[in-house]
């Protein structure tokens, strides 16, 4: 019974594991490798390991962005390059 006390005390004095503390303890960041290292040092990136996103086309999209109702209504004209160039200046 006392051995299982012991253990506890010694379990609660621990906290948490990180990576600067217990000794080859590699948490990571879940990214994964993009690739792999050569015999000669150097680091290669397989394509098929990048991640890539596929994005729809939203250009016929109904759906607009959440504005709350209480916001004021107003209209702001199309800002050209004429007007960028003048605030400028």
């Amino acid at each position: 019974m006392q051995e299982v006390i012991r253990g506890l005390l010694r379990g609660a004095k621990r906290g948490v594991m990180t990576s600067k503390k217990g000794r080859n303890f590699y948490k990571g960041n879940r990214t994964g490798s993009m690739g792999s290292h050569t015999k000669h040092g150097n680091y290669v990136v397989s394509l098929d390991k990048v991640r890539t996103f596929v994005v729809p086309d939203l250009a016929n999209c109904e759906l607009k962005a959440y504005v709350s109702h209480r916001s004021d209504k107003f209209k702001v004209d199309p800002c050209t390059a004429e007007d960028f160039i003048a605030t400028k200046a």
